[in-house]
């Protein structure tokens, strides 16, 4: 068994493919982020975590929070079907996630005072921190993404990729800069997590960068890994120097991926049957939602998916919102999410894996000219399965036309609170970026333990 140090040292551990190095995290500051973070921390009812942003703004009317007896202009075109839960309902075209909503928890009382910027939303929904701002893409001084901070106090016990982000690093707009909240920000570069931006529904996909080169076997990188070993030993790069010794930790687990068995077959999604992918979806979201679910089976702590290439793609309906709804958006995650809930609950992984299905705001009530709805911050809704949240818990309500929360309101510092607690993470303890400057892990919110077990 590691002692006290060397599993503390073996936390800056991370790899980010692509940009192999050191955190930058230093020691003083792991040791007080372990002391004051985890420790403190609850004991874990989570081991894992699938993260599903809805990258847009879903539209919470026309799916978890249906107004029939507003006004048409209001509540829209779809009417509401009976969930597994008595007396809730939902929009009817959830009908296969309508079938799990006994396994969830449905908040619709969300709101943030943050403004209706894509970047600033999405930022504030993942991190809970407001930068204050219209519009800008991902900065060095960011607070880290959930995964970032959960990887870095957390760390897998296998040797696999301890975060990934797939299928897309999305823009804010078209060509526009990458949205903050989904990199490593203060924590550095290293806590990036693996960028996988290919279909995992095409013939051929495949993770080249965890894939040795031709000519380089197995064996030939074991000899490799010897000599690097025995260099460092010559040059006094031994247990007694710290950061020398965490440096070579760390470099050591970046060969290990590259052979790791665990790592390879998580992304063979090929070898899982054809009836599970075609329940997940045939699609480039339904198949990431099934490549999340084999990553985190075989270990990876955080999987984070963005559901869009920009802001602007996929869940912006500002024109068309239920053309778009019914044709692609709505069957489309009503198949990948209800598939995955099944999936984990069949496996018996669902107790300890979370699910959180979030967005950065609502959409209007009120549908526009263009048969739209626009951005909407002031209430919107999101859903929480598994990990030790509550089953068949619908926590707060919105108002006649879901304009304004009626009851219970939250924010989304006080989800991510909750979520870390869930993963054994103190939401109130101290993080340290790479100058040892101390932060709080979720600047705004607070853990709401009504919403668990």
């Amino acid at each position: 068994m590691d002692s006290p140090s060397t599993a503390l040292v073996s936390r800056r551990d991370l790899l980010s493919v692509g940009a192999l190095g050191l955190t930058g995290v230093t020691l003083p500051g792991l040791l007080a982020a372990r002391e004051s973070t985890v420790a403190r921390g609850a004991r874990p009812s989570a081991d894992a975590c699938i993260l599903i942003h809805l990258n847009g703004g879903p539209p919470h009317l026309d799916m978890w929070d249906p107004k029939p007896l507003a006004a048409a202009g209001i509540r829209g075109e779809f009417s509401p079907i009976a969930s597994s839960i008595p007396g809730y309902r939902v929009g009817e075209l959830l009908p296969k996630l309508a079938r799990q909503m006994h396994q969830a928890t449905i908040v619709r009382s969300m709101h943030h005072s943050v403004n209706n910027s894509h970047a600033a939303a999405v930022y504030c929904s993942l991190t809970g921190h407001d930068r204050g701002e219209q519009g800008g893409g991902t900065k060095q001084t960011d607070h880290p993404s959930p995964g970032s901070i959960v990887t870095a106090l957390r760390p897998p016990q296998q040797v696999v990729v301890p975060h990934v982000t797939l299928p897309y690093m999305t823009q804010e707009g078209r060509g526009g800069p990458p949205q903050p909240g989904f990199f490593g920000g203060f924590l550095g570069r290293a806590h990036d997590p693996l960028f996988v931006l290919r279909d995992p529904n095409a013939a051929d996909f495949g993770v080249p960068e965890l894939t040795l080169q031709a000519g380089v076997s197995a064996q030939r990188l074991s000899v490799r890994r010897r000599l690097f070993d025995d260099l460092n030993r010559r040059s006094g790069l031994g247990p007694g120097n710290r950061p020398a010794r965490s440096m070579n930790l760390f470099q050591g687990r970046a060969l290990d991926l590259l052979t790791s068995e665990g790592t390879q077959r998580a992304f063979r999604i090929v070898e899982e049957p054809d009836k599970v992918r075609d329940a997940f979806g045939r699609n480039i979201y339904g198949q990431s939602t099934l490549l999340a679910r084999r990553l985190i089976q075989a270990g990876t702590r955080m999987v984070t998916l963005s559901w869009a290439p920009d802001a602007n793609a996929t869940w912006d309906t500002h024109t068309s919102n239920f053309k778009r709804l019914r044709g692609s958006l709505l069957p489309q995650f009503d198949a990948a999410a209800s598939s995955l809930i099944e999936d984990l609950s069949d496996r018996g992984m669902l107790d300890r894996t979370l699910v959180a299905i979030l967005g950065d705001f609502g959409r209007t009530p009120k549908i526009n000219p263009r048969a739209g709805r626009d951005h909407w911050n002031y209430c919107y809704s999101l859903m929480l399965v598994g990990g030790g949240f509550q089953k068949g818990l619908v926590h707060g309500s919105s108002d006649r036309i879901g304009g304004f929360p009626n009851n219970d309101p939250l924010v989304p510092g006080d989800i991510i609170s909750t979520i870390f607690h869930c993963l054994g993470i103190s939401h109130d303890g101290i993080i340290y970026d790479r100058l040892d400057r101390p932060y709080r892990v979720v600047p705004t919110g607070d853990l709401q333990r009504g919403l668990l077990t």
